[in-house]
């Protein structure tokens, strides 16, 4: 069973940190992008960053960049995000994703059947003090 599982959300004061982790089991994560969605209340599911199976990465969202930084372990199957400097608006529930490529998207990266090959379950950030 192709399976994601998460871990590393909560509650954290504004300007702290937090690392997520997505580990894979039933298939290996080496040969496919990987990607961290994240969804707010009352908003839709958006694509933060992606990491190519080679290791490079791309950034969708502005609000983030020198903050997030999104890397992987392929000997451990695990894709990690970490973020400092957390503002109350990263408030959201995190979720990564195996993407069917080995490649990130340019521009928008979205979360469709066509492109997701597995999903997280989601694990919620909370930034507040």
């Amino acid at each position: 069973q192709l399976q994601l599982v998460e871990s590393g959300g909560g509650l954290v004061q504004p300007g702290g940190s937090l690392r997520l982790s997505c580990t894979a089991s039933g298939f290996t994560l080496d040969d496919y992008a990987i990607g961290w969605f994240r969804q707010a209340a009352g908003k839709d599911r958006s694509g933060v960053l992606c990491i190519s199976s080679r290791g490079a990465s791309t950034n969708y969202v502005d609000s983030v960049k020198g903050r997030f930084t999104i890397f992987r372990d392929n000997v451990k199957n695990t894709g990690y995000l970490q973020m400092n400097s957390l503002k109350p608006d990263d408030t959201a529930v995190y979720y990564c994703a195996a993407r069917r490529f080995n490649y990130c998207p340019m521009s928008e990266m979205k979360g469709d059947a066509t492109t997701i090959k597995s999903w997280g379950q989601g694990t919620q950030v909370t930034v507040s003090s």
